[in-house]
């Protein structure tokens, strides 16, 4: 069978170091990370990824159902596959439960050095409302983003210095009168995206010809 992978770029360091520890040498068709803060947006940007997709068999959506964006997706002529998780962090995370266990231990907002390279990363979009409408109602707007949080979670992925993250993100946990942490992530639920076997009750697998509904989104 021919595999291609669609991903969103928010994850491209960690799914080419998965990509490259399993031998799998798939193409890969990016999304940009900043079609997340518009469902409606990345939804419409995915089924067009779809529709133009032409001999492959199977294809391993690198994605969660982030905020059901993936909900009535229709396929052509292959397979689809993807974790069964509702976003990229938890993805890394490896499970809901260990994500739910986290937040209830730190009340945690969670970074990673694909986030940080992001054009619409919410420190940027910070760093934009500064300019354009002044300290005081940026600071307003992070109150409102941030208030519940107590942590800025740093997630190691174990493929560059996470002392490089810790010291980048600093002036962000400052800002924001977060506690930095940093959480050790694995790329075991990515290596099974990529090599199988994919059990139901970590991945949705959909038909060649079907539509993604709301009974495929449970996530673990």
């Amino acid at each position: 069978m021919r595999h291609c992978v669609i991903a969103c770029e928010t994850l491209r360091d960690e799914l080419l170091h998965a990509m490259r520890l399993a031998q799998r040498h798939y193409e890969v068709f990016w999304i940009p990370s900043g079609l997340h803060s518009t469902p409606l947006k990345l939804k419409a940007r995915l089924q067009e990824a779809l529709d133009n997709l032409a001999g492959f068999d199977r294809v391993l959506l690198c994605f969660g159902t982030c905020g059901n964006s993936i909900l009535g997706l229709k396929l052509g002529a292959f397979e689809i596959i993807l974790p069964r998780v509702d976003d990229c962090i938890t993805l890394l995370l490896g499970s809901c439960s260990r994500r739910k266990k986290i937040n209830e231990e730190h009340a945690a907002y969670y970074l990673t050095e694909g986030w940080l390279r992001g054009e619409r990363n919410l420190w940027a979009e910070y760093q934009h409302c500064i300019d354009t409408y002044g300290t005081k109602a940026a600071e307003s707007v992070a109150e409102e983003l941030f208030g519940n949080y107590r942590s800025l979670a740093l997630l190691d992925t174990g493929i560059s210095s996470v002392e490089d993250l810790v010291e980048s993100t600093r002036i962000i946990s400052e800002t924001f009168k977060l506690k930095q942490i940093v959480i050790p992530t694995s790329n075991e639920y990515l290596a099974e995206l990529l090599t199988g076997p994919w059990p139901q009750d970590r991945f949705i697998v959909k038909a060649p010809h079907s539509t993604i509904c709301h009974s495929d989104l449970r996530t673990e």
